[in-house]
């Protein structure tokens, strides 16, 4: 199953999971609303290449990649 750091831009996804259960950075995705079930969408990444900036429940978050890596989906047609 892919993961969120996968996804190029336009791409939606439905969360299935998010690893790292009881660390911070599940913690700190949980709190942004990024749990199983919710759709994103990835919007664009940094000119770098990190972070990468989503679209979730009506507003635009940024993670990096190293979190992202954390989150496993399943990619919209």
């Amino acid at each position: 199953m892919p993961t969120l750091d996968r996804l190029k831009p336009g791409q939606r996804a439905t969360v299935k999971s998010v690893s790292g259960e009881g660390s911070a950075i599940y913690q700190r995705l949980m709190e942004m609303g990024v749990f199983e079930g919710a759709e994103i969408e990835v919007v664009r990444f940094a000119p770098l290449g990190d972070p990468m900036e989503l679209r979730l429940h009506g507003y635009n978050l940024s993670v990096r990649k190293s979190e992202a890596l954390n989150v496993q989906v399943e990619v919209l047609a």
